[in-house]
């Protein structure tokens, strides 16, 4: 059972209307009136048997009630006629006046204009019948946030929350079925999805003239990297539609660009964020420096060819006397046979030495030459000088 303390507490905080309905009176309050001394307004008891007729005895207390609700002031209730000196139209007159009462002091603008002018309505409903602790819980607004749980956050497929016991297994022991998992995802796409792949295979085919470019991407294998964003282009400068002269100026705007050793011109980009604008700014590059090779107001011919930039790198050759022929090979086949010959004829005459048959003939009379070695010991307790 809950205790007064904890009831006043409760009941100076919580809106009574979110109390629930089975337990709330049969009227809500508009608003709070402070802690007050006034006396609460209560109906009055039903006359004794024979006084009245019975809607007599419940008619009273009706219009006392309703008439002392929507008082507003600190002035006392006047009192009104009694009811046994009422007609029959001065009662429905006189309830229709307070019931109309009432529905305007549930108007906000009405609520609102006596609060401003410091009135005070009926006081704070009392007796709600509340014994036990339950009572008092106050339902969620939102009935969806009950049924998902907290830790669902608006995710309806997750639906409530479970019990938790102290029977789940560990972070690390997650951390195990998680590789397992994925482990498992890739063997079923190595064996249902990579099969696949050999439909998208297309045969090998040569650049041929109007292909003479080469890009080339790079790929970090879908983790993020400065580097992927670059491209590479590559083409040989006498594979284009130009002239020798135009060959030359292109090789001469090129720079150092162009490698001597294999002819070819490469250019790169990643200032780009994306491979499609790198590729984009080579391909609109290249298309200048044709337009420009193609201009004859300048041939550059005056200009030399400087490929100070290129060091070529040393390649040693193998020398042709060491080179194998028919002539070496015959020699060398003979003189191993020769040799093989000899150390046949060695091993048959005995004048071939084999260290394993010296050790097993040798090591018994060894053995037996030697003496046991026996300990001596010295002089004890007397310190050597």
């Amino acid at each position: 059972m809950a205790s007064i303390s904890r009831r006043l507490l409760l009941q100076s905080r919580q809106c009574p209307s979110r109390i629930r309905s089975q337990l709330s009176p049969s009227f809500a309050a508009q608003w709070q009136r402070p802690v007050s001394t006034t006396r609460r307004q209560c109906a009055k008891k039903d006359t004794e048997e024979g006084s009245a007729t019975v809607a007599d005895a419940k008619a009273p207390a009706e219009i006392e009630y309703v008439a002392a609700a929507p008082s507003y002031s600190n002035r006392p209730v006047s009192k009104t006629k009694s009811h046994k000196h009422m007609s029959k139209e001065e009662k429905e007159a006189t309830i229709l006046s307070s019931i109309k009462d009432s529905l305007s002091a549930l108007d906000p603008e009405v609520v609102e204009d006596a609060v401003r002018k410091g009135k005070q309505g009926i006081p704070f409903a009392k007796d709600f019948e509340l014994e036990n602790d339950e009572h008092w819980d106050i339902e969620e607004d939102d009935k969806r946030k009950v049924a998902t749980g907290f830790w669902a956050e608006g995710e309806e497929s997750m639906g409530t929350d479970e019990d938790y016991f102290g029977d789940d297994v560990t972070s690390h022991g997650h951390g195990q079925l998680q590789e397992h998992r994925e482990l498992r995802e890739y063997a079923r796409l190595i064996a249902w999805e990579l099969p696949l792949l050999s439909q998208l295979a297309r045969p090998f085919e040569p650049p041929t003239e109007s292909t003479p470019f080469r890009f080339r991407y790079t790929s970090y294998l879908g983790e993020s990297h400065p580097a992927a964003n670059k491209v590479v282009v590559e083409f040989c400068a006498n594979d284009l539609p130009l002239t020798a002269q135009q060959v030359s100026k292109l090789i001469k705007l090129a720079g150092p660009r162009y490698n001597p050793s294999t002819s070819i011109i490469k250019l790169s980009c990643e200032q780009f964020d994306t491979q499609a604008q790198n590729k984009r700014f080579l391909g609109e590059t290249i298309a200048s420096l044709v337009k420009e090779a193609k201009d004859g107001k300048d041939s550059f011919e005056d200009v030399p060819f400087d490929f100070r930039h290129h060091k070529p790198k040393p390649r040693f050759e193998f020398p042709k006397e060491w080179a194998l022929t028919q002539q070496r090979k015959q020699y060398l086949e003979d003189k191993r046979q020769k040799v093989a010959q000899i150390e046949d004829e060695r091993l048959h005459n005995g004048n071939l030495i084999d260290g394993k048959t010296v050790i097993e003939t040798s090591l018994p009379f060894i053995e037996q030459a030697q003496a046991e070695p026996v300990m001596v010991g010295g002089p004890r307790g007397k310190a050597r000088r």
